[in-house]
């Protein structure tokens, strides 16, 4: 047989909580992301994953047909491999900024390429990211969290 003897103590004085304001957060709006990946399996992984973060998204499995299917979508953000066959990744970007309606649009490389030089030939070829598969969820919620606070930024501003 056990014993146990707890001292008694006071009972606690009544707290008023108080009342900090709550932390402003970045305001969210929805995004309509075009998916680009020759690999229709990684294409609806992703695209699943924007859905669970709240975002919307169309997939397309060739640079060609993303041209087309962009004018179509209207996207507010373009996730676009690199290593596409026919039209590259590379090429699909700078088509894309060749066309008013897309020059401003947010375009991240999501690609298993990943070194140096890589990253510097998405810059230049107008990609605003540049993400090396496979993207972990994290990092895609950070990057589409602050294009969704900037976007929802610049329709207050705009309006």
């Amino acid at each position: 047989s056990f014993t146990i003897r707890l001292p008694l103590t006071s009972a606690p004085r009544a707290t008023q909580p108080i009342e900090t304001p709550a932390p402003e957060l970045p305001a969210f709006r929805p995004l309509k992301v075009l998916v680009v990946d020759d690999n229709a399996l990684i294409a609806d992984a992703l695209g699943m994953m924007l859905e669970d973060i709240g975002h919307e998204f169309e997939a397309v499995h060739d640079g060609r047909k993303a041209l087309d299917a962009a004018k179509y979508y209207r996207p507010d953000v373009i996730l676009l491999d690199i290593g596409l066959p026919g039209m590259n990744g590379y090429e699909v970007c700078r088509a894309f900024r060749m066309d008013a309606m897309f020059q401003d649009t947010p375009i991240i490389a999501q690609t298993g390429w990943g070194q140096e030089r890589d990253k510097e030939l998405a810059t230049e070829a107008g990609f605003n990211f540049h993400l090396t598969k496979p993207v972990p969820l994290k990092l895609l919620q950070t990057v589409f969290a602050t294009l969704s606070a900037e976007t929802a930024c610049r329709e207050r501003h705009d309006a």
